[in-house]
């Protein structure tokens, strides 16, 4: 059975390319739902429980698609790819509970099911089975992978404390998306090179690039979640809104300083709840601040593209460019 490439691909028309990661994605896969597996039924399913939902699969992809620019197929670059995956999913458990965020890939989240401690375990239970495996792809890949994991810890607390007096909201809301987001996406691309024994000088600019296309992605998400129908992004309009999620149009609307714009920034910080969000919806959506958070996530691809020049004109680089630009023409 064939494994689906995740959308950010569809812009590359390398054939080739793209048959030769369906099939190493196919190896993944089988690879991932061995690691998520426990010799315990009732923890077995807990802990495989978003494997087996789906998902993009991006971060393993994109390991698959940078061992092309060294010597693609071995079986490191498969398990770092596997590691990718497990430590994506095991930061969504976590990520759920601190959300309260009900379902995840079209399945109930893990809390939802056993409750906020079981789901936590099983966060940490997917974080050690994932150091396990990369402590077997040498001393350089554990790292990058300890580093990471900090990362990802720290991006989840700035985000939670939030910004301190005197710090520039938007600056902190864009670091807590680099080590959220990008911090894994870069390290996915940095061991998919390291692993197929590409060049070293390829490391420096595929961890600026997997950063500034994991800030572009999420900031896609801020527009999606105000612009989009639930028919194209399979999500409630203005959810993140609702929650209280900090946003880049909202972060943007309190530098307009015309009463109109103070004023829909009181009634999103102040009134906003079910009944007055379509109202404010429309508000927001025929603000300037939608164009300038447009104009603001091309930056960041764009970012990640020109940091690709450091790399040979090859058919890795022309495939990393097409992902970036259909990171920020996504509608869901």
């Amino acid at each position: 059975m064939k494994i689906a490439l995740p959308s950010q691909l569809r812009l590359v028309t390398d054939k080739a390319l793209l048959s030769d990661l369906e099939n190493s994605l196919e190896k993944v896969e089988l690879r991932l739902a061995e690691a998520t597996s426990q010799a315990e039924k009732l923890v077995d399913t807990m802990a495989s429980h978003l494997a087996r939902a789906g998902g993009k699969r991006l971060r393993p992809v994109l390991t698959l698609l940078t061992s092309h620019l060294g010597t693609p197929g071995n079986e490191d670059v498969l398990d770092a790819a596997v590691v990718m995956e497990i430590t994506h999913l095991a930061t969504l458990y976590h990520d759920d509970v601190m959300d309260q965020a009900e379902s995840r890939r079209g399945v109930a989240t893990a809390h939802m099911v056993w409750g906020n401690n079981v789901a936590i375990l099983t966060g940490d239970l997917l974080f050690a089975r994932a150091s396990n495996l990369v402590s077997g792809l040498g001393q350089e890949a554990l790292q990058l992978q300890a580093q990471v994991f900090e990362q990802l810890v720290l991006g989840q607390l700035h985000e939670t404390i939030g910004p301190q007096d005197g710090e520039d909201a938007l600056e902190h809301y864009i670091q807590v998306l680099r080590d959220k987001t990008g911090s894994l996406i870069a390290l996915s691309a940095q061991l998919g090179a390291m692993l197929s024994g590409a060049s070293e000088n390829y490391q420096k600019p595929l961890k600026e690039f997997g950063e500034s296309i994991g800030v572009a992605f999420q900031l896609v998400d801020d527009i999606i979640d105000i612009q989009s129908t639930k028919s194209q992004s399979g999500k409630i309009a203005g959810t993140d809104l609702l929650a209280g999620v900090p946003t880049l149009p909202v972060l943007l609307l309190a530098d307009h300083q015309d009463s109109a714009s103070k004023q829909l920034l009181v009634d999103i910080t102040e009134h906003l709840d079910e009944s007055t969000l379509p109202e404010i919806l429309v508000r927001l959506r025929a603000h300037q601040v939608m164009e300038q958070a447009r104009l603001e996530t091309l930056r960041w691809a764009d970012k990640a593209i020109d940091a690709l020049s450091d790399l040979p004109d090859s058919r890795v680089r022309k495939a990393l460019e097409a992902f970036a630009r259909a990171v920020v023409d996504r509608k869901g």
